[in-house]
């Protein structure tokens, strides 16, 4: 099937949603066509250190996201979470309750992945009320989350950059190091 695509198509930029119970044929599959796996930021304060999903445990062919639409916010993970979880992520991610979606943002554009993708509601460091969707459950506000644009604010922005930008995922520029001149380079890595 994906060598029928590939013929007809050329290469796409899909992401193997390489979650749950992954068996060697699953990763020898996904390995062999090339594709990234996913990493989930939230799922890897529930074991310890050599859980996969811990940046520093990642591949380059990889996608990382702080939590997908069917997770809870960064906020709301937090607030949500065992102690236990809170404190190996506090102590992994130098966060707690008011910057931990920072913490997140700033492991995940560290690492070596090839692509970070955070939630707008992550980047604006929502609690759990703004959760996007809790998967197996109909209505009660599933899928009905919208930003307004009295909540993107400039500090954010701002942020954001800066994080990006000392990853190597942004423009060095918005970092306004004294004395720096851009060269000409192609950034390494992305974020969405």
């Amino acid at each position: 099937l994906f060598d029928a695509i590939k013929s007809e198509l050329g290469a796409l930029p899909i992401v193997a949603e390489d979650l749950g119970v992954v068996t060697a044929d699953v990763e020898e599959l996904r390995d062999g066509l090339g594709l990234p796996g996913m990493r989930i930021l939230q799922f890897g304060f529930s074991d310890d250190a050599t859980h996969a999903f811990l940046p520093h445990n990642y591949v380059r062919n990889t996608v990382v996201y702080t939590g997908t639409h069917d997770n809870d916010t960064a906020r709301g993970w937090w607030d949500a979470a065992p102690q236990r979880e809170r404190a190996f992520a506090g102590s992994y991610l130098h966060a707690n309750t008011r910057d931990i979606h920072w913490g997140m943002i700033r492991a995940a554009s560290a690492s070596v992945a090839n692509l970070a993708i955070f939630p707008l509601q992550d980047v604006l460091g929502l609690d759990g009320r703004y959760r996007m969707n809790v998967p197996g459950v109909m209505g009660q506000g599933n899928w009905t989350w919208r930003f307004e644009w009295r909540q993107v604010e400039a500090e954010p922005a701002r942020v954001l950059g800066l994080i990006t930008a000392a990853c190597g995922r942004g423009p060095m520029e918005l970092l306004h190091l004294p004395n720096y001149v851009p060269r000409p380079r192609k950034v390494r890595r992305r974020s969405a």
